[in-house]
């Protein structure tokens, strides 16, 4: 039997329970005949006031996984997507791997994380030097850099935001959002790149590119388009950017 709504696949989309940007957001993205199952890490809204706090917020993240995943498995989804971006990128590029065989091993299903959707992504357009805007603390961002140089791309400047909480990450503004990619655009990046799943920036990114003049990818999209990509989904989404609006 087929499932009625979600005939071409399902997608299991594991979030941090703080998180209202990513449903949405993949949701505006879904092709007809895909359908998005949300499970959630249950996690406090903890303040976020220096690298230690971000660092612990990471400590129950990966504590509260599992129980998250074993609830979402229910619904026997087709493909697991990790619509969190800060765990993917910690440790760099081999404990990313780790973490992924980590999931696959349990799931046996299919995975993308966020950290080797944005290096598809960037490979994909050929960028080598890029210019990152993150919620994140000086830690976190740290990680960010970390991953991309493993994976062969020079950060050239990164925007931390210093989000005071996970749930203060998505009430940051178009406003600022805009500011803090002016602020690590330049001529010496190939393109702009942002981080953090519960910063709402897929249809910005996407606007971005036409004023910037450059490659603009906001994670939810790499993400999203990651995902529909290794599920066999070829269709164009218009409305998100170039690398939605490509097979």
């Amino acid at each position: 039997m087929t499932d009625s709504l979600g005939w071409r696949k399902k997608l299991g989309v594991l979030v941090p329970s703080t998180n209202t940007s990513v449903q949405p957001e993949f949701d505006a993205m879904r092709p007809p005949g895909v359908t998005n199952h949300i499970g959630r890490i249950r996690i406090p809204n903890m303040a976020l006031k220096s690298d230690a706090d971000f660092a612990r917020l990471m400590e129950v993240i990966i504590a509260a996984q599992d129980e998250a995943v074993d609830g979402l498995m229910s619904c026997e989804p087709d493909y697991l997507v990790l619509g969190i971006s800060a765990e993917t990128f910690w440790g760099g590029y081999e404990a990313s791997r780790r973490l992924k065989a980590h999931l696959v091993e349990k799931t046996r299903l299919p995975v993308t994380m966020g950290s080797e959707a944005g290096e598809a992504a960037l490979k994909l357009i050929g960028a080598k030097t890029i210019g990152v805007v993150t919620p994140y603390w000086p830690v976190g961002d740290q990680n960010v850099v970390r991953f991309f140089g493993e994976v062969g791309f020079t950060v050239k400047r990164i925007e931390g935001l210093k989000c005071t909480s996970p749930v203060d990450i998505a009430h940051v503004s178009e406003a600022r959002l805009r500011d803090a990619l002016a602020k690590v655009d330049g001529d010496d990046v190939d393109a702009l790149i942002q981080v953090g799943t519960n910063l709402a920036m897929a249809r910005l990114a996407g606007e971005a590119e036409v004023w910037m003049k450059r490659p603009v990818i906001a994670i939810n999209t790499a993400i999203y388009w990651h995902a529909l990509r290794g599920a066999g989904i070829p269709d164009k989404v218009e409305g998100f950017g170039a690398l939605l609006a490509r097979h």
